[in-house]
């Protein structure tokens, strides 16, 4: 089984940036990709960011084109989301995400906010 460690969240001005950090153990045999979800309190979950198994193939949802970066560390079992010129409706807490097949494998989430 696996288990997903988020961190690097924080309380950041707006404009600041932040640097978030996944960490995958476990049985990671096979292709996977990675991804970054946020939620904010009182709504629905929402996809942010995702990277294929090999690091080439990125994909963005369009309120952090330009500002959010994904990336896979030298260990393929990291992941790292950097967010840059952050706005206070980046405030959310922030999950990482594997899945591999047909399983999705979910962090504890690491918290941001991002002051006016």
């Amino acid at each position: 089984q696996w288990q997903l460690v988020e961190s690097g969240g924080g309380l950041v001005q707006a404009g600041g940036s932040l640097r978030l950090s996944c960490v995958a153990s476990g049985s990671t045999f096979g292709s996977y990709s990675m991804a970054w979800f946020r939620q904010a309190p009182g709504k629905e979950r929402e996809f942010v960011a995702a990277v294929s198994w090999n690091g080439v193939s990125t994909y963005y949802a369009d309120s952090v084109k330009g500002r959010f970066t994904i990336s896979r560390g030298n260990a393929k079992n990291t992941v790292y989301l950097q967010m840059n010129s952050l706005k206070p409706d980046d405030t959310g807490v922030y999950y990482c995400n594997v899945k591999s097949g047909s399983i999705d494998y979910w962090g504890q989430g690491t918290q941001v906010t991002v002051s006016s």
